[in-house]
């Protein structure tokens, strides 16, 4: 019997670069996730309402550029190791927090005023160019959480599955959320250090080569399915 072969992905990892909370240098993290046998990764660095590395005091166009680097060195070691890289950032707004997907560095440099946009004007951004949200570990409870927003009507899918919860009842929550509404449902490690990769992520039936294909294919509900997570190394 043949066995299929499949593709892993990670959906949610950061990079020292850019994200305050992360040890892992993007070089590092790519090399680490090639080694567990991933096929590609998204960077998704804390933005800068976030835990971000980038000074705050810093003109709008360089503070985006040093962003960026993250998964610019994380694409530069990719292309070394044949590991997938791809672009996005995880945007906090009052501690709920969306993965964002689909968009790029130019989209960042246009609007130098986001970071005071309300949650309904930045997914009617983000959708209008063509972008994809979607909701990180929404019933995370944390210092830095006030309160447990949900925007049902703002994303289009929800992390059921954070890979480094170590409470299983945020995932279940989370899990019933997105059965609730119709939701799309990602799975996603959350990893911040090259030591502490736990195991989350998708698994595909064919090798993804751009963040179009991927959220396409997720759009297709088919050909795919969520690591459930576990300490990997």
């Amino acid at each position: 019997m043949k066995v299929m072969k499949e593709y892993f992905y990670e959906t949610h990892m950061h990079t020292a670069e850019a994200s305050a909370c992360a040890t892992g240098t993007a070089a590092e993290m790519v090399q680490a996730y090639a080694r567990l046998g991933y096929s590609g990764i998204i960077v998704t660095d804390h933005f800068f309402n976030g835990n971000s590395a980038i000074p705050r005091q810093l003109p709008w166009n360089k503070r985006v550029e040093l962003f960026c680097r993250g998964y610019e060195n994380a694409l530069e070691e990719g292309r070394k190791t044949g590991l997938h890289v791809f672009f996005g950032w995880e945007y906090n707004l009052g501690g709920t927090e969306f993965l964002t997907y689909g968009l790029d560095k130019e989209f960042l440099l246009e609007y130098p005023d986001m970071l005071d946009w309300p949650p309904e004007k930045y997914a009617e951004k983000v959708h209008e160019h063509g972008g994809f949200i979607v909701h990180a570990h929404p019933f995370r409870e944390a210092f830095y959480i006030p309160e447990i927003r949900l925007f049902p009507d703002l994303v289009d899918g929800v992390e059921v599955i954070n890979a480094s919860h170590k409470n299983p009842e945020f995932n279940e929550k989370a899990r019933k959320y997105a059965e609730k509404y119709g939701l799309l449902q990602f799975s996603g490690s959350d990893a911040h250090h090259t030591d502490r990769i736990f195991g989350g992520g998708m698994a595909f039936d064919r090798e993804i080569n751009t963040i179009f294909d991927f959220i396409e294919a997720v759009k297709s509900r088919k050909g795919y399915r969520l690591l459930p997570g576990c300490k990997l190394r």
